[in-house]
């Protein structure tokens, strides 16, 4: 299998990417012959050829094919895209490397323009101190792709990269043992199974998370944090090692919304999970730390603080071996670490036996940990050891600062409606209310401020309650254990989904004052409350949602606790499945507006949490342009961001990717908090854009109301598309659809109707109405405005460009395959309405950016997504046959399973299903997203 397509240039700007593609792509014809005869190799080529020369041709030779030699052609493709995806990300971060060491890294660029701007020592140092950048985690399912497979695809990037960086030091080198070596890793690829065996559970997908949480540790973020911590003593500023300004998040056990899975129990074990992966990940940097801290005591002097310290551990911890005492007797620095390294054996101990914390035996959270680094870090300092000082041991504590012994703090969520099916049942218990569900929000708000500011407990811990609602209020109770059992830290945030009224903040506060975790006489607040803000209409009211929060004088104290700090999400997924991406990324542009001019009024610092998912669809998108395009003033340092599927893998697979990821959120937050305080554009300007963006808004609204309230709408979506397949994937714990849901589209996740989209390629939710929008705004004559908003606005120009990307992915000639063969003809209306938006929105689009074509200022991205079809055209054909036979079978036959753990049983639905989520998966990859 290679890459023949003879316009590409050999000698162009990424010759040397598609050498080695085509490389690999030989070797893996060379595993097809071998593993599995000459004539899947041969019936491979035969499909890509007849695939360019007639397409309605291949499309019959596919359909006519048998469901085992379909599954190996799919698996054949989708093996390709594996290989040539971590060979793009090889050379991808080969070419950022290279543009590091020409202009800089994103830091760099950063500060040299916060230096031309002139901006005041004490104002950076201030930003810096506020400097709080955190990536959540989620297990939100869309990536297809097995940890097996990345694993073995990762030991290939680092094989490729190895082979590279010798021929540079040797010059031209024998290639014989690396592509032995290329040859095995393809051949392990095709003998592992794709597809997992069952759905993952909560604490699998955890296991998955630390995969990369781990990885980060030992690479990447200890590169960041010293180069973050290099530029800003570059512009004049010292930071403390202990600082945080990048940390990592994680929903994964504690996202209970819709997921049934996700109990007080799964978030007690998962957390364990987290620690004892990075009590691991501190002990190896412990283990440096103890080669490097070579220094004597008869050569250099030693602070008496570390030297009690010293004492007080070797009495309190005898199982620091004799050895090591007698070894390291004249060496205290590498024997103060060893009973660091004691204690985090002690604390591994103690987590796992559920015993009490016993202060110097074992640690609680990370505070005791950085105190005992920093006091080696001073007593460095003192004697001589500045540079160590400043140097590995400030990474140190840097690193361990950032992750803690946890490596994500945990964020807990759950449904709005939940809280109050609790209160109801205590409400009665107690005989004050006839009918809590009857209130209106007002009544509700006035009863739960009052309730705040009660001191009496409304309920016993052993109320009693359905098991719906006593699984809802034990999370509470299990959050303030994690605190008393992990440390403060390990779970900050407590999430309420679907927040309608301030009532829906409140209940939740009250659940936590039940719980011990909320005291507004005492001032505590141990958690923080965090409204989402997801659909259009929550997000147009996010303003007067938290000025209502912010003025009652209870909630108030609840910020106050928390350092006068308010978070917010907004939600981009459902916002953009109900109105349309034009709607949606407006809407959420104007709230966080309207959220930071209220919450400047209440004296409060906002940090934003923006639930953004892989595709543009989702709120997706390149990361950098997406934080500049955010609001003036929104961003004060802090943020947070979700990270999810496969965009994880993609980020974070390799580690110089990895870094240049991090790197780049870091500079443009700090980019974005120093430079992007103030208004960019005179208020008349940003008048008139704001006006036209009013307008694209409203009619781009009206046309995708249109399409999604068209009755036929669920019968074309589920006939069209492979959604129904999407829990068979098992790539996620969490049901695809929100409880009692209906075989309508109401219920259907955000991640499925994203996925059957872009299956079937019509990606309808990435540009779905922004071409009536825009030639509204142009047919009121105001077509120079939109060219000026191009020009001279991030967020327009962000916005157009994700765009155009989507309409670039769209392919219509291959969605109409799937109409033609699957849809009943009276409902194929429908493709129609979407062929003439989809050709109204190229044709607005390039009249806004003035080009001809689309991606025309990015040339190498559109010849690779090019080159790309020639080998989704294949899978697309082979999944239109495929679910033209499954369909064909009883609904009986066609059930898939959805519980963690289950499986089907073999059958001909079964073999029909394996060959078509081999389609899924190679789909997947070839679009290098799921959904």
């Amino acid at each position: 299998m290679t890459d023949q397509q003879g316009h590409l240039d050999p000698d162009g700007p990424d010759a040397a990417l598609r050498a080695d593609i085509r490389r690999i792509g030989r070797l893996l014809g060379q595993t097809l012959a071998r593993q599995e005869g000459k004539p899947l190799l041969d019936l491979v080529e035969e499909v890509r050829a007849l695939v360019r020369e007639d397409a309605p041709a291949a499309a019959a030779r596919l359909a006519a094919m048998d469901v085992m030699t379909g599954t190996k052609l799919a698996r054949a493709f989708s093996t390709y895209f594996h290989l040539a995806n971590i060979t793009e990300q090889v050379h991808r971060a080969r070419d950022l490397q290279r543009r590091r060491a020409r202009d800089g890294g994103w830091l760099d660029q950063a500060a040299k323009r916060i230096a031309e701007q002139g901006v005041p020592a004490d104002q950076i140092a201030s930003a810096a101190r506020r400097l709080a950048v955190r990536p959540v985690f989620t297990a939100h399912p869309t990536e297809a792709a097995r940890r097996s497979i990345l694993s073995k695809l990762r030991q290939l990037a680092d094989s490729l990269d190895a082979e590279a960086s010798a021929a540079v030091l040797y010059g031209a080198t024998d290639t014989t043992a690396s592509t032995r070596r290329f040859a095995e890793l393809i051949d392990l690829l095709w003998q592992t199974d794709e597809l997992r065996l069952d759905r993952p559970d909560p604490t699998d997908e955890a296991r998955n998370a630390v995969y990369y949480l781990k990885d980060l540790y030992a690479d990447a973020a200890p590169q960041v944090l010293d180069d973050l911590a290099e530029t800003l003593r570059g512009l004049g500023v010292e930071t403390a090692p202990t600082a945080r300004p990048l940390t990592f998040g994680s929903w994964i056990g504690g996202d209970r919304d819709g997921n049934p899975f996700v109990t007080p129990a799964v978030t007690r074990e998962v957390l364990i999970i987290q620690h004892e992966h990075g009590i691991q990940a501190t002990e190896a940097a412990m283990d440096a730390l103890i080669d490097e801290l070579s220094v004597s005591r008869r050569l250099r002097g030693v602070s008496l603080d570390l030297s009690a310290s010293l004492a007080a551990d070797l009495d309190a911890l005898p199982e620091v071996a004799p050895r090591f005492r007698r070894v390291n007797a004249e060496e205290p620095y590498r024997l103060k670490v060893r009973c660091i390294k004691a204690k985090l054996a002690g604390t591994r101990h103690r987590l796992r036996e559920g015993t009490a914390h016993v202060p110097g035996r074992d640690y609680l959270g990370s505070d005791e940990l950085i105190a005992d680094l920093e006091l080696i870090r001073k007593s460095l300092a003192r004697n001589s050891g500045q540079l160590t000082a400043i140097g590995t041991v400030a990474s140190a504590i840097r690193t361990a600062s950032a992750f803690g012994l946890q490596l994500a703090t945990l964020d807990v969520r759950e449904h709005a409606e939940r809280h109050h099916e609790v209160l109801a049942q205590m409400y009665a218990r107690v005989g004050e209310v006839g009918d809590y569900r009857a209130l209106s929000r007002e009544e509700r708000t006035k009863l739960l401020a009052n309730e705040l500011t009660g001191r009496r407990p409304l309920a016993a811990a052993d109320v009693p309650l359905t098991d719906s609602a006593r699984k809802t209020f034990d999370v509470f109770q299990t959050i303030r254990e994690a605190q008393d059992r992990f440390g403060a830290n390990v779970i900050e945030s407590y999430i309420i989904s679907m927040t309608l009224g301030v009532d829906d903040v409140l209940a939740a506060a009250v659940l936590c004052r039940e719980a011990g975790l909320i005291d507004v006489h005492t001032s505590r607040a141990r958690i923080g409350i965090v409204p989402l803000l997801e659909t259009p209409a929550e997000l147009d009211a996010g303003g007067e949602l938290l000025d209502e929060m912010l003025s009652m004088p209870a909630y108030r104290e609840i910020a106050r606790a928390r350092g006068d700090l308010q978070e917010v999400m907004l939600g981009y997924s459902d916002s953009n499945k109900e109105a349309g991406i034009t709607t949606s990324q407006w809407s959420i542009h104007k709230a966080q507006r309207a959220l930071r001019d209220v919450a400047a009024r209440h004296g409060v610092r906002l940090r934003l949490f923006h639930g953004r998912g892989g595709t543009v669809g989702r709120g997706g998108g390149p990361t950098h342009e997406a934080i500049l395009a955010q609001p003036y003033g929104t961003l004060d340092g802090a943020i947070k961001v979700t990270e999810q599927g496969e965009v994880i893998s993609d980020k974070y697979t390799l580690p110089a990717l990895a870094r240049e990821n991090l790197e780049l959120t870091v500079a443009a937050v700090l980019q974005a908090t120093l430079l992007h305080n103030q208004p960019s554009v005179d208020r008349a300007s940003l008048t008139r854009w704001d006006a036209a963006m009013d307008t694209a808004s409203g009619a781009a609204f009206q046309r995708y109301r249109s399409l999604v309230e068209n009755p036929d709408l669920p019968a074309y979506f589920w006939a069209a598309t492979p959604t129904e397949l999407l829990g068979a994937l098992n790539i996620g714990s969490r049901p695809a659809k929100r409880p009692n849901a209906d075989a309508g589209l109401g219920g259907l996740r955000a991640i499925p109707w994203v996925f059957g989209w872009t299956q079937t390629r019509q990606i309808v939710p990435g540009w779905f109405g922004v071409g009536t929008g825009l030639a509204a705004v142009r047919e009121a004559g105001q077509a120079d405005v939109l060219r000026e908003m191009y020009a001279d606005w991030q967020f327009f120009r962000t916005f157009i460009s994700n765009v155009e990307m989507m309409l670039t992915k769209t392919d219509l000639t291959i969605a109409r395959r799937y109409v033609e063969t699957l849809v009943p003809e009276d409902l194929r209306p429908i493709f129609g309405t979407i062929e003439q938006e989809y050709e109204k929105t190229v044709s607005e689009i390039l009249a806004v950016t003035g080009r001809e074509q689309l991606l025309a200022a990015s040339p190498e991205l559109s010849r690779t997504l090019g080159v790309r079809d020639t080998y989704l055209e294949p899978l697309h054909h082979l999944q239109v046959a495929l679910l033209r036979q499954y369909r064909d079978l009883s609904d009986t036959d066609r059930q898939p399973v959805i519980a963690p753990g289950a499986r089907r049983a073999p059958s001909e639905a079964a073999a029909l299903e394996r060959a078509l989520l081999t389609t899924v998966n190679g789909i997947a990859a070839g679009m290098r997203n799921t959904g």
